[in-house]
């Protein structure tokens, strides 16, 4: 507890010190936001600053900040002059309204994910992964996206729902559906990853052989791969309350994330201070829930060195999923060869949202561009930049999970990456590397849970005790037994997340903090030619196809080399989901 109180008061104080961070005059901003008309004189800013307390400085407002908040008191808004706690706790009801509607969507889509693998399970057959591409697909298409196409299809076209607004049951059904729907994509995705080797234990099979009902064993199974998951679900309950500012902008949502990037933008520091000390308070909550939650499931087997580690069975990669895999990456290859051919900068106003043709494959965007061009020449800087920014985060997920510092981990979590670009992009400038820094500074913490997760199972292993009994150094456990258990399924829940770093990337783009147009960029892509998805969908549908293959393909080819690798090993059956069997991961596990 005191680690999380200390990260919090360090996020709370970088914020109240945005004004020095990012050498802007809030004084001026408050003059703008009020007073539109009057001239920013020297006496008129000074009275601001005696009217607000910005005359004794940035020290000053926070101390008064955080003892106005000891008292219950969360501030006064620079720009409206009225209390924060109102329009805060108003914004915290619509949020977690919206986010337990959207919680129920994405655990329906998991389960569905999930469903036959559970089936194949309960059926004592072999069990392999169901969900791993369908799921990958999901998750790599953009809130946004959803949220936008739900709108036109169901709000305008259908007239089913209501497309904007808040306050009836029907107005929350659209924005759940488009933020439930990635994240149980996820869920489902590293549930399906998961439940092989729960399948594949001992008790399974002591349960058929019992003659015991497959939903029983089935149930069991939920329970054995739950505890490594219940992290990821902690994440993704304060991610759909404070980080879904597009779908709820789009949708006029009054919640928590849409308050928290206006007062951003308006630099309304009572305001912003407020809405992350919520987030930041919501995630401590969560994450010590699942922590208990995890100790309640595993009981005296987390502390007794006894828990069985989940090793699945070996697999072996199916020639349909390596000939997928080739197919889809030379696709993918060919397009973007294709694309750098052609110019992305040159405009046609002639031709502007012009259909697929032979002169514009994918058509053309609002300006006239090729989209075949811009779809090319985004593809190096869009996918190498979220590739290295995934292979940092899993770095630094790894190490904060090893380390169990839970309390960085959950204030990471509870920071929206837009939150977090339009701090470092005010303290060094908007650019690309800015935007890549933000998204990394925040986009570890699903992949730190995770790791915590999974290292506390490995080390409760009994084969874990008798290695340390005969011996074995710090150096030899983590190599040998403790890496080889974390180490795949957290590197494949990084690639899953692949595609929606990218898209995080394109949002601070669009935003203006990172890279400038014109350059191409697939999020940039989306962002902009959203308005005319109705009257030319391929401006839209070429950027979201890429980034859905994108996500495919990282999934298909992690299989087919885990499966190829398997093989190698002298494994049978078909393509898997779980870890490599390696001498010290099968069979008596000898240390």
């Amino acid at each position: 507890m005191a680690g999380r109180l200390a990260a919090l008061l360090a996020v709370v104080a970088v914020i109240g010190l945005l004004p020095r961070l990012t050498r802007t005059d809030p004084a001026l901003t408050i003059l703008h936001a009020r007073y539109a008309d009057r001239p920013p004189t020297a006496e008129t800013l000074d009275a601001i600053r005696a009217d607000t307390g910005l005359d004794g400085g940035p020290l000053h407002v926070l101390g008064g900040w955080l003892g106005g908040l000891l008292r219950g008191d969360l501030g006064t808004s620079w720009v409206s002059g009225q209390p924060v706690a109102p329009d805060a706790i108003s914004a915290l009801g619509v949020s977690l309204t919206l986010m337990g509607v959207s919680l129920a969507v994405a655990l329906l889509t998991a389960a569905a994910l999930a469903a036959r693998t559970l089936r194949r399970g309960a059926r004592s057959r072999i069990v392999t992964a169901g969900a791993g591409t369908g799921a990958a697909v999901l998750a790599a298409l953009p809130e946004f996206l959803i949220a936008a196409v739900l709108a036109a299809v169901v709000a305008v076209r259908l007239d089913w729902l209501p497309a904007l607004g808040w306050g009836t049951p029907a107005q929350a059904v659209l924005p759940a559906l488009a933020m439930g729907i990635p994240a149980g994509a996820l869920l489902g995705r590293l549930l399906d990853d998961a439940l092989p080797a729960a399948f594949a234990e001992p008790w399974a099979r002591a349960a058929t052989a019992a003659g015991l009902p497959g939903h029983r064993t089935a149930r069991h199974a939920l329970r054995r791969t739950l505890p490594g998951l219940l992290p990821q679900l902690g994440m993704v309950v304060v991610g759909l309350t404070g980080g879904a500012v597009a779908v709820e902008t789009l949708y006029a949502v009054p919640g928590l994330g849409s308050t928290a990037l206006a007062a951003a933008l308006a630099q309304d520091l009572p305001v912003l201070q407020a809405c992350v000390l919520i987030l930041l308070v919501l995630g401590t909550a969560a994450g010590l829930a699942a922590r208990l939650t995890t100790r309640a499931l595993l009981g005296p087997a987390l502390h007794d060195d006894a828990l069985p580690v989940l090793v699945p069975p070996a697999a072996r990669a199916r020639r349909s999923l390596i000939a997928g895999a080739l197919l889809l990456a030379a696709l993918f290859a060919a397009v973007t060869a294709a694309g750098l051919l052609r110019d992305p900068l040159h405009i046609d106003a002639a031709a502007r949202l012009a259909g697929p043709s032979a002169a514009h494959p994918f058509g053309t965007d609002s300006l006239g561009r090729d989209i075949l061009a811009r779809l090319g020449h985004g593809a190096a800087r869009t996918v190498l930049t979220a590739v290295a920014v995934s292979a940092a985060t899993l770095l630094i997920g790894l190490v904060v999970g090893a380390v169990r510092a839970g309390a960085l981990t959950e204030t990471a979590n509870a920071l929206p990456a837009i939150l977090t670009g339009l701090v470092v992009a005010g303290v060094a400038g908007p650019g690309p590397w800015g935007a890549a820094a933000a998204v990394t500074a925040v986009a570890w913490a699903p992949l730190a849970a995770h790791t915590s997760a999974l290292h506390a199972q490995e080390r409760a292993a009994p084969h874990l005790a008798a290695a340390r009994a005969l011996g074995a150094g710090p150096l030899h456990l983590l190599r040998r037994h403790l890496l080889p258990g974390v180490l795949p399924p957290v590197a494949r829940h990084a690639v899953l997340r692949v595609p929606a770093i990218a898209l995080a990337l394109a949002s601070l783009g669009f935003l203006g903090l990172g890279t400038a147009p014109p350059s191409p960029e697939w999020g940039r892509m989306l962002s902009e030619n959203l308005p005319y998805a109705e009257r030319a969908p391929w401006s839209v549908l070429a950027p979201a196809a890429a980034l859905a293959a994108l996500g495919a393909l990282a999934v298909l080819t992690a299989a087919a080399v885990r499966g190829a690798g398997s093989g190698k090993r002298g494994g049978g059956g078909v393509v898997g989901v779980g870890v490599e069997a390696s001498p010290t991961r099968s069979g008596g596990r000898t240390p």
